[in-house]
């Protein structure tokens, strides 16, 4: 018996490795269990990325291998390790208690499409043509993963975007000095050069003039709706007629949404001496960043409940407030103040204490009876979400509760042949959330356009000796180097610089290598306690039985330390921290090293 599960049963496909060895490949649920509990960020990121091989890629000074792995998942990396919320980060195993901090893992993201050579060519895997066309509508992260594959995988694709430039809320959403234009060009470029045909200034409505979806449906095998949440949440406030949009009601005030993206689109923005914005999310903090630039001399983030309950990075918030912005909490407002001109002078915000938490998982906020007080303000920002629009239908689609389209398992709608994907299925999201979904959904899409399924299977690739020292475990996490606060005046001037070589060098060293599976052969094992004794935690276990769950996935250990009642020799991966001292230290070479990882086969 082994101190891992080895599946017996493997798929007959293998090829040698670059290191002498045979890759194995496994469609046993117990090996693609143990990669999905063993590799915390890659499970943790919603579009799968390989995060464990790409920082090993880096670490041996592979870059443009890094990036192709990077892509083979989430299309734009180089835009991601900009602007992604990064997921695998909190999930980082180097982050648990005890450990330090995580690795930077998105900041090696975009370490790997800076540093790659000029003259990097990417190779995909191209399936035959299918002769199927299918529609995209939407240009935005959902809309460019879904035709990428779709294209990658033999479809005919075309995309209709109603802007003038693809790209979404990344082009007209973020601000340029966190996504420089032209990195999002060439991504944009590299995803739709497999043969997507991108049709901008196209509307797709029931208005005079646009292109119908049902006219879609009729000129194509299939339609995917990717059009984002493009309208914003508005606020209700004292006075002011439910529904209506306070932007018309005062002109100094805007949302976020219409304001970042006025601005993308050429248009002169301004703001007032003192800027109030009101929201919780990454448009806010945009929101806050662009005001300041254009002029705003006393800028302010106010908060429902307070800076540590917001769903934004730590790094964000940091530069921020570096800025100088400052971030108010505990207050919602509840009237504006204006002037005998109708021109705002002030917000009336009421206090408020924190209460439980929402089923979302973000904290209450409870109102305080008779607490209300005024903020001075000349522009308001209004930055508390944004939300669907489905009156662009000319058809009756099914919808939940929260006025999202709903789609069955297969990423189809109620209508036949319609299917959906990104913020447009699941509300406001993040890029790496929009992206993975319409993966998701593309992959459904192909296998109903084509009547069967790519399979996805387990590669596991010898690995002949450690691949990492225990030293490592001790380096500090490398921080992002940014320009100085004086050079942040232009809106264009982006403000992180990105890793030097060392810097990037120096944070892959970090990461446990999660993907690696070290076994031991109780078959060969001799019992000689050696690889306990040298073991740098208590990684190594004497275990008698080992859970397996229904998904695959390894449940509760049954310790004991009675030598007669000893099943196997385990090698706990919670622990584990991939230094290789037990596969040095062995007698008998009983402990072999696998790297594992998800591959996709034609079905």
């Amino acid at each position: 018996m082994r101190g891992e599960h080895v599946s017996p049963q493997k798929t007959d496909s293998s090829q040698g490795s670059s290191q002498g060895g045979v890759i194995h490949y496994s469609d046993d649920p117990r090996d693609a269990g143990w990669v999905k509990q063993n590799i915390p960020c890659q499970s943790a990121c919603p579009a799968g990325t390989n995060v464990p091989a790409y920082i090993r890629a880096i670490a041996e000074g592979k870059h443009g291998l890094a990036y192709e792995i990077n892509r083979e998942a989430n299309v734009l990396p180089g835009v991601l390790g900009r602007i992604c919320s990064r997921p695998c980060e909190s999930a980082c195993r180097h982050g648990w208690s005890g450990n330090g901090d995580p690795v930077g893992i998105c900041n090696l993201k975009r370490s790997a499409a800076d540093m790659k050579d000029v003259g990097h060519r990417i190779t995909e895997r191209l399936y035959a043509p299918t002769g199927k066309r299918v529609a995209v509508v939407g240009a935005g992260p959902a809309g460019i993963a879904a035709a990428h594959d779709l294209a990658l995988l033999g479809h005919d694709v075309t995309i209709l975007e109603r802007e003038e430039r693809p790209g979404g809320m990344l082009r007209y959403g973020i601000p340029e000095f966190r996504l420089p234009r032209t990195m999002l060009d060439i991504e944009l470029h590299n995803a739709l050069r497999v043969g997507v045909q991108l049709k901008s200034g196209v509307t797709v409505g029931s208005g005079k003039g646009a292109t119908r979806v049902s006219t879609l449906l009729a000129d194509f095998d299939a339609v995917l709706l990717a059009t984002g949440c493009m309208a914003p949440v508005l606020l209700p406030l004292r006075g002011i007629p439910d529904g209506e949009d306070l932007s018309r009601h005062c002109q100094d005030v805007e949302y976020g949404l219409d304001f970042l993206m006025e601005l993308h689109r050429g248009q002169n923005k301004r703001v007032g001496r003192r800027v109030a914005v009101v929201g919780a999310g990454f448009t806010a903090l945009d929101c806050a960043r662009v005001a300041k630039r254009l002029g705003g001399q006393e800028v302010t983030i106010h908060l429902r409940t307070s800076e540590e309950y917001i769903p934004v990075t730590s790094e964000e918030l940091f530069e921020t407030k570096r800025e100088g912005i400052r971030i108010k909490g505990l207050r919602t407002p509840v009237a504006l103040r204006t002037d005998e001109n109708g021109r705002l002078i002030g917000v009336e915000f009421i206090q408020n204490r924190l209460g439980g938490w929402r089923e979302n998982g973000r904290r209450l906020a409870t109102p305080i009876e008779g607490s209300e007080f005024v903020e001075n303000c000349d522009t308001l920002i209004i930055a508390i979400g944004q939300k669907t629009v489905n009156d662009f239908l000319d058809m009756r689609v099914e919808l939940d509760r929260w006025g999202n389209v709903r789609v069955a398992e297969n990423g189809m709608t109620s209508v036949q042949g319609l299917f959906a994907a990104g913020d447009y299925v699941r509300g406001a999201s993040t890029a790496i959330e929009a992206i993975g979904h319409a993966r998701q959904i593309a992959d459904r899409l192909d296998t109903w356009l084509v009547g069967r399924k790519r399979r996805r299977v387990v590669s596991m690739e010898p690995v002949p000796a450690p691949l990492r020292e225990p030293a490592h475990d001790f380096i500090p996490r490398q921080h992002m180097p940014t320009i100085p606060l004086p050079e942040r005046q232009q809106l264009v001037r982006e403000v992180e610089c990105g890793y030097t070589q060392d810097l990037a060098l120096e944070e892959a060293k970090r990461c446990y290598l999660c993907d690696l599976r070290y076994e031991i052969n109780v078959d060969r094992c001799i019992y000689c306690r050696a690889c306990i004794e040298v073991a740098p935690r208590n990684c190594i276990k004497l275990v008698r039985d080992v859970e397996i769950r229904p998904d695959g996935t390894h449940g509760a250990l049954q310790e004991t330390r009675e030598w007669q009642r000893v099943a196997a020799i385990w090698i706990d991966n919670n622990e584990c921290i991939r230094c290789g001292a037990c596969f040095k230290v062995c007698p008998v070479s009983c402990i072999s090293i696998t790297r594992n990882h998800f591959v996709t086969v034609d079905g």
